[in-house]
């Protein structure tokens, strides 16, 4: 071997030492039992572990140095039984998930089915028990329509109500409306009338009071009429609404 390249090797060595006991130097300033103490059950388990998978890896190499065939050695078995312990801590820092113990209703129905397929009496049985289930199903139904249809009735009454109700309503606006239109043609003769039984009564003064007497008489009796005729159709209007009641 090139000297060149021992060199070089060496001061690798070097190096990797002086790294390893930087890392090494926390442990060894106390003992190891009492380092263990402080940390938990796992990272205390971590902790033997590595230090004896060290300690052997480290003889392991001794041997393979001196020339010694380490595979034979009672140092590699060692070796072998340390690894096992690094998948046990594995498997205790990640548990497996545990598995669903619930029972499958579909699937146990399933089998079940298929196993009581041949006997005549579990047909017979499902077949009326499947009737039965459809029979209160159907009971249901009806009686779920048979509320329903008195209620709808009852809407439509009072939609029906309401709607009369608006008309008359619009129909009394309307008369209202009417009823002055047709009084002021009438107030608009009477005052014609009265303008010209004032100029036909001008020359003849002895005359005058018993026109204007008769003339206040019949608009007394046109106000009469009209509020006869209007409390008239209000009585029908209220008649008509508690016969729809």
């Amino acid at each position: 071997m090139d000297s060149t390249k021992v060199l070089s090797l060496l001061e690798t060595l070097d190096d990797e030492i002086d790294d390893l006991e930087e890392a090494l130097s926390p442990l060894l300033k106390a003992a190891l039992s009492e380092t263990s103490s402080k940390l938990p059950l796992l990272d205390k388990a971590k902790l033997y572990v590595l230090v004896t998978y060290a300690i052997e890896s480290m003889l392991f190499s001794y041997l393979r140095l001196n020339g010694v065939k380490a595979r034979e050695h009672p140092v590699f078995i060692e070796l072998t039984r340390v690894k096992q312990y690094f998948d046990k801590i594995k498997t205790a820092e990640t548990p497996v998930a545990e598995r669903n113990v619930t029972v499958d209703k579909a699937a146990a129905a399933r089998f079940i089915k298929a196993g009581l397929s041949g006997n005549d009496k579990y047909d017979l049985e499902r077949a009326e028990q499947q009737a039965k289930e459809r029979a209160k199903a159907h009971i249901r139904f009806e009686q779920s329509s048979n509320e329903t249809a008195p209620k709808r009735k009852a809407r439509e009454v009072n939609d029906k109500g309401e709607s009369s109700e608006s008309s008359d309503s619009d129909s009394e606006s309307s008369s209202s409306e009417a009823e002055p239109e047709k009084a002021a043609p009438v107030a608009m003769t009477h005052k014609k009338e009265k303008k010209k039984d004032n100029s036909d009564s001008a020359p003849t003064s002895g005359n005058s009071t018993p026109q204007r007497i008769s003339k206040n008489a019949k608009m007394r009796a046109v106000k009469k009429v009209k509020r006869e005729k209007l409390k008239a159709k209000r009585e029908r209007k209220k008649q008509k609404r508690d016969n729809e009641q």
